[in-house]
């Protein structure tokens, strides 16, 4: 797995955001939202949606979406 962080900019609650993540993670919600038949956009979306509000950061938020994906 490659030790950089791969940053992405997306729109959330309408405004600007970015988001840092390790490429195998990016990969991993990238087949998950295609699975679903969503883009990646909508996906991330999904899960800032259902965090436990602002304590849980995304980024790990999308970490652990990413790993129960992969597992399920």
């Amino acid at each position: 797995m490659a030790g950089h962080l791969e940053k992405r900019s997306l729109s959330l609650a309408g405004h600007r955001t970015s988001v840092a993540l390790e490429p195998a993670f990016w990969r991993a919600l990238e087949d998950a939202a295609a699975r679903e038949g969503i883009t990646l956009a909508a996906l991330v979306r999904m899960i800032d949606a259902a965090r436990a509000g602002p304590s849980l950061p995304l980024a790990s938020a999308l970490r652990v979406h990413a790993l129960a994906a992969r597992r399920g």
